[in-house]
């Protein structure tokens, strides 16, 4: 991706959670020049990437498939000794004509949740034993509910609406068409993008940048060393 395409995105989402009410923490803010005085003491968001997470996959056209992401909190998979926290939280931008690809997670558990704006549209699959989408019906578990689908039949979230997503159940989502980009959150265990997640398809999970303009945020993976 390009720097500039990241940027575009970021301030991009940075409009849309405004206009839905939430407020971040500072250090989704801070610049790359902000980023070389900050020590230690902020390990905690170096080490379990916390921040920014703009991605195309590899694909080379993130409006038809990529994601932006904000980790607001998160603890360790590898390290719980020194980063207890059993939960994550995230914030994502999804928009019309673009698709989620299709993933699972080994370990993680969360709730997918519209968090405002259109309607989001999600696909469920059970994992077969080669981990390829299965041609079984499926739980679905939304909002106090459980109840059976056919494989990848879309369930339909509006503003407010959550679904449950199991550790080892493909999934993908995207924005129904004609309804608005959406303001996706996510609640769930221990998030591990390094050694988490099964996708289908992706070519990677983070994408190489064209530096061409400065970064108006720096990405979770591009973090400097502590100053000393």
């Amino acid at each position: 991706m390009k720097r500039s395409e990241i940027n575009a995105v970021m301030k991009r989402m940075e409009a849309l959670v405004d206009r839905c009410g939430f407020v971040l923490p500072p250090f989704f803010y801070w610049t790359a020049e902000d980023w070389k005085n900050r020590g230690g003491e902020y390990d905690e968001i170096r080490d379990n990437m916390l921040g920014w997470d703009v991605t195309d996959y590899g694909s080379g056209n993130w409006s038809r498939r990529g994601m932006a992401l904000m980790t607001i909190r998160n603890g360790s998979q590898k390290n719980p000794g020194k980063y207890p926290k059993t939960y994550c939280e995230k914030l994502a931008l999804t928009i019309e004509g673009q698709e989620y690809p299709n993933h699972f997670h080994w370990v993680k558990m969360e709730d997918i949740i519209n968090r405002g704006g259109g309607i989001l549209e999600v696909g469920l699959f059970n994992v077969t034993g080669d981990n390829r989408p299965a041609d079984s019906d499926v739980t679905v578990i939304s909002d106090g509910r459980s109840w059976r689908l056919p494989a990848g039949q879309l369930i339909p979230l509006e503003p407010g609406q959550s679904l449950t997503m199991l550790p080892k159940t493909f999934h993908f989502m995207r924005v129904r068409p004609g309804s608005g980009e959406v303001l996706l959150g996510e609640v769930s265990m221990v998030n591990d993008d390094l050694n988490d997640n099964f996708f289908l398809d992706a070519k990677t999970r983070f994408s190489p940048i064209e530096e061409d303009e400065a970064p108006y945020h720096l990405l979770c993976n591009e973090y400097p060393a502590a100053c000393r």
